[in-house]
């Protein structure tokens, strides 16, 4: 029985951690867990996301060119920009929740209150940043067409710039096309939002303006690799590709084709696209709507919970319960999370806007 004793107080001795495993409290121990376990879950989205990206490697959008808008500064290019400012604003309110949790620390009330504050108006504005932001890639600004093969086929004048199916379009304001319903629609099944345009209307319009090409979601391609080749297949397509696009040398970009080539792939189009959405996508292949949708929406979760619990906890805060307490483990908890959230942020706006 001594022996025994004696080994339990020796264990006790090595181990010392009694009912706080590493020192720090169980609460603050089940945070560092649940973040361990998200991270994971967002190392997975991302992952997949990359594996898609390289697959689709040649056809993937450019997001400069998707992540374009700014707002109240309609039709200026601006790429990235607002983005980049939503990322400043939540790295910044990071800051603020470092030094809540320091005044905290400092058991110095009005601090917190003001510095949590500052982080809650922030997480506030990249909330609403962020739906802005998927309002104006839902509706879309410029439109295209879709082939038989799934491609996006985009619309872009003599010195490359975009053009909206708008302008493209010539309507028939004598015809109006009846809406598709279960009794009169293709396998008893109603038509969604009717398009602003009809194919009929857009070819027409494409033909009569002469000035009008079609760029595709293909990116230009390696063309003097790809005629050093020792494959008779690469060399005849990058001869082909050389006749057919205006801008063969700018690798890495949207492929532009020639008049006479634009033509023939307007013969293939059997819709228009306007914005995205999970099955179309007018910047290019769907599966990076759907990733843009599930990653930014799932982070934009976080975020949105990350700005509840510190209205909560702020609540407290001015309450003074944590002053009666005698300490602010619960804004360090909170502030564990947001900093969590707001390097997450910055593996997202890596991976997805930048590279």
């Amino acid at each position: 029985m001594e022996t025994a004793v004696t080994k339990t107080g020796t264990e006790d001795k090595i181990w010392g951690g009694g009912n706080k495993p590493l020192k720090v409290s169980y609460g603050k121990m089940m945070m560092w867990f649940f973040i361990l376990s998200d991270a994971l879950t967002f190392s997975g989205f991302l992952a997949a996301y990359g594996f898609s990206r390289f697959k689709f490697i040649d056809s993937w959008p450019i997001a400069d060119e998707v992540f374009n808008h700014f707002p109240f500064l309609h039709g200026v290019d601006a790429p990235m920009y607002y983005v980049a400012l939503m990322t400043f604003i939540l790295i910044f309110s990071s800051v603020t929740m470092v030094l809540a949790v320091d005044a905290g620390h400092q058991m110095k009330q009005k601090k917190v209150i003001f510095y949590m504050f500052l982080t809650i108006i922030g997480g506030a504005i990249f909330v609403g940043s962020q739906a802005w932001e998927w309002k104006n890639f839902i509706k879309g600004e410029y439109g295209a067409v879709e082939t038989k093969g799934g491609q996006i086929l985009q619309f872009v004048d003599a010195e490359g710039h975009r053009v909206g199916l708008k302008d493209v379009a010539i309507v028939d304001i004598h015809k109006d096309r009846e809406q598709h319903q279960r009794k009169n629609g293709l396998w008893y099944s109603e038509e969604g939002t009717r398009p602003t345009f009809t194919v009929s209307e857009i070819a027409n319009g494409f033909t009569k303006n002469t000035d009008l090409l079609i760029r595709t979601q293909e990116l230009v391609p390696d063309l003097e690799k790809l005629k050093a080749s020792e494959k008779a297949r690469d060399v005849a397509y990058a001869t082909k590709l050389e006749k057919e696009l205006v801008n063969p040398e700018a690798k890495g970009q949207k492929a532009i084709y020639k008049r006479e080539y634009s033509l023939k792939r307007m013969g293939s189009v059997i819709g228009t696209v306007e914005g995205a959405n999970l099955t179309h996508n007018e910047y290019g292949t769907p599966l990076f709507a759907n990733f843009f949708f599930f990653i930014t929406g799932f982070h934009g979760f976080h975020v949105l919970s990350g700005v509840i619990i510190n209205i909560i906890i702020f609540i407290n805060v001015i309450l003074g319960t944590y002053e009666r307490r005698k300490n602010y483990e619960m804004v360090e908890k909170v502030g564990l999370y947001w900093h969590f959230v707001d390097l997450v942020w910055v593996f997202v706006f890596t991976f997805f806007y930048l590279v």
